[in-house]
């Protein structure tokens, strides 16, 4: 049997406002924004290379905990590929994402940080290689 990855879902507050910020921030593209038949919104994304984010809302009866942007078991963050690390913590922080750590350089030339985006959800920034000043 072969497996494919399909999706990635984030649970939101307000689904609309997290997709747009996921549109700014990452250029990803809402592809449907529906109510479900559970009464909970639910926003289709795509990003620039194909993979699909869903983002829904509490339907009627879900009682949702909290999120959470610190390392924890289970799904603990999805990572992001940028050019220029820096300018993007700078860029992702004026659009009021936090940045929880880093950045880290490791000997390989990779440059690592970690930001809260909305929803207290940790996403990685990733860049591949330094840049020459």
């Amino acid at each position: 049997m072969t497996y494919k990855f399909n999706h990635v879902h984030l649970k939101a507050t307000d689904p609309e406002k997290s997709a747009n910020w996921y549109v700014t921030a990452f250029n990803f593209e809402i592809l449907s924004s529906t109510v479900r038949q559970s009464g909970s919104r639910f926003v289709r994304c795509r990003t620039s290379d194909g993979i699909i984010v869903n983002i829904s809302g509490a339907g009627i009866d879900e009682q949702m905990g909290d999120g959470s942007a610190s390392v924890h078991w289970g799904l603990e963050h999805f990572g992001i590929e940028v050019d220029d690390i820096d300018t993007q913590i700078k860029r992702l922080e004026d659009l009021g994402a936090k940045l929880l750590e880093g950045p880290n350089d490791s000997p390989t030339g990779l440059r690592i940080a970690f930001i809260q985006g909305p929803d207290d959800v940790r996403i990685e920034l990733m860049q591949l290689h330094k840049r020459e000043s």
